[in-house]
């Protein structure tokens, strides 16, 4: 019998959520992160863990995720509304005060980080181009698990979390024009597809101009509006509008969806209408960050990882002594104590899911 594509989503939706009413609070008397939970459920009930088992027992189908790419999509939403979620809490004035941060430590950890790596790569036999986009790729770290690790221990406003803020913002901002550049590394003499990369770099900068303008006009009038009819389900809409309507416009223009959700919620923090905002956004994000770590571990094959132990680990241990050895100096260069340089060289050493997309 063929099942409705609605019915395998509602099937994928009702599974989270049980995870989710499982994870969440037990993880919690654990005293551990629920990021941890998430992935651990994401592998356990993935296709490389007991959704393995559904070709001998059908009816192990119907408590896994069989399909990865049916949940990812909306996994990622997870990522814009925690950046949303971020831009509410700094507000333009605030991401001035940080800018030095932003627009020197950023570039400066994925410039460093970058050539460091790609040499490495370059030594080990890598053709140049190929040395370029390894470097690239793994210097950027993990927005989607470093803020909500911070944010869980409260530590989202410390010295440390402030910087670390500051340098993944930076790497978000980086991935167009390092998409561009990989572009162009990969084209033909002639096959035009340079001018098409520039022309989608293009697009991206004007529709980022375009949400900024559109926002700082629209925004308060339709908060203002939508009050006036005392309407909770319509501010819950309202609000839900802007959130998937910032993302679908940045991802239309090829930008990272988490980048207009981040002006949307800088934006609106702005507005005399933040607080209660950020009260009506914040379960969407907790559970659809939740669904985006299932989304992680469900892609996990352990047995790839099993069947070269040695190798794996070794790779994964080389890049973040190399990521440390280069944060370390660079954040006491720009001024940090020796403890908070540390802190930030352990929390941004890890690669992020961006290496992916530019590799």
């Amino acid at each position: 019998m063929h099942v409705a594509p609605t019915a395998h989503f509602g099937q994928d939706l009702l599974i989270f959520l049980g995870v989710a009413a499982v994870i969440v609070p037990l993880f919690a008397r654990l005293k551990l992160s629920s990021v941890l939970g998430f992935l651990a459920a994401g592998v356990l009930l993935g296709p490389y863990g007991l959704g393995a088992l559904a070709g001998q027992l059908p009816w192990i189908a119907s408590v896994t995720f069989v399909d990865p790419d049916r949940i990812a999509g909306l996994g990622e939403f997870g990522v814009a509304f925690l950046l949303f979620m971020i831009g509410l809490e700094l507000s333009w004035d605030r991401l001035l005060r940080i800018r030095k941060l932003v627009f020197g430590l950023g570039p400066a950890q994925v410039v460093v980080s970058g050539t460091a790596i790609g040499l490495i790569a370059w030594s080990l036999g890598a053709v140049p181009r190929s040395a370029f986009v390894f470097g690239a790729a793994l210097a950027l770290s993990s927005t989607a698990i470093v803020l909500p690790s911070l944010a869980e221990r409260r530590r989202l406003n410390s010295a440390a979390g402030r910087v670390s803020f500051a340098i993944l913002l930076f790497q978000d901002l980086a991935v167009a024009p390092l998409l561009f550049t990989v572009t162009l590394l990969a084209a033909r003499p002639g096959a035009g597809s340079g001018l098409a990369a520039l022309t989608a770099l293009a697009t991206g900068v004007v529709a980022l101009a375009a949400l900024v303008i559109a926002g700082r006009l629209v925004l308060r009038p339709l908060f203002q509006l939508v009050a006036q009819t005392r309407s909770s389900e319509l501010f819950v809409a309202a609000c839900l509008l802007v959130v998937i309507g910032a993302a679908s416009v940045t991802a239309m223009a090829g930008q990272s969806m988490a980048l207009g959700t981040f002006i949307a919620g800088l934006l609106l923090a702005e507005t005399e209408f933040r607080r209660q905002v950020e009260v009506t956004v914040q379960p969407f994000q907790g559970l659809l960050l939740g669904l985006f770590f299932v989304s992680v571990g469900v892609r996990l094959d352990f047995a790839q990882i099993l069947a070269n132990p040695g190798l794996m680990l070794g790779l994964v241990a080389g890049l973040v002594v190399v990521k440390m050895a280069v944060l370390m100096p660079l954040g006491r260069l720009a001024g940090l104590p020796a403890g908070v340089a540390r802190e930030i060289a352990f929390i941004m050493s890890p690669a992020g899911e961006f290496a992916l997309v530019l590799i």
